[in-house]
């Protein structure tokens, strides 16, 4: 089971793993009792894990790294249910959340879902992105450079009229001659 496959629906407790997606919906497996069912985008909303990100003091960062901070940390896991305890416990497992933007509930839900993961064997981590991706991401990060370049080129080409009155060929297509605007009618 890969973690990218995983998803959260609203309205339905637990974790899920797509199985196959439809235009109306989805077939969903859940990870907490193994039931297959259909589940409607009509009614349910559905959030992969890989695309939730959280609240921190600098930056969002990716459930993934709260959950890797949650399994490298020496505190003990507590009661989902207690709310004191999970604020406590994530202010010494990730003490740079932003606790005043992540609610509680947000906080026993990354508890349990942590749970539901290390319960059925998820490696967490985020997909790698394919060989297109990559290049593009890479085209991405050098095009501001060359947009100035660009710039510049195109300052030092001529203005259209100059090129067709330098230009010796006799098959140049003939210019149409630009509309006139109508006459304003005078307010009386």
């Amino acid at each position: 089971m890969e973690y990218s496959k995983l998803v959260a629906v609203s309205g339905l407790p637990g974790l899920f793993e797509l199985l196959n997606s439809k235009t109306d919906g989805a077939i969903l497996r859940s990870l907490d009792d193994k039931t297959t069912r259909f589940v409607s985008t009509r009614v349910h909303n559905f959030s992969h894990l890989e695309s939730i990100e959280i609240y921190t003091v600098r930056d969002n960062v990716n459930l993934v790294d709260i959950f890797n901070a949650m399994e490298t940390s020496t505190e003990k896991l507590p009661d989902d249910k207690n709310a004191d305890a999970v604020k406590k416990y994530f202010e010494k497992a990730y003490p740079d959340m932003d606790f005043d933007r992540v609610y509680a509930s947000d906080m026993k839900k990354m508890v349990k879902w942590f749970s539901v993961l290390k319960k059925n064997n998820v490696e967490i981590k985020l997909s790698e992105l394919p060989e297109e991706e990559e290049e593009m991401v890479e085209v991405a990060e050098e095009a501001p450079a060359e947009k100035p370049a660009k710039k510049a080129a195109a300052k030092k080409k001529e203005p259209a009229a100059k090129k067709a009155e330098s230009s010796d060929t006799a098959e140049a297509p003939a210019k149409k001659p630009a509309k006139k605007a109508a006459p304003k009618k005078k307010a009386e």
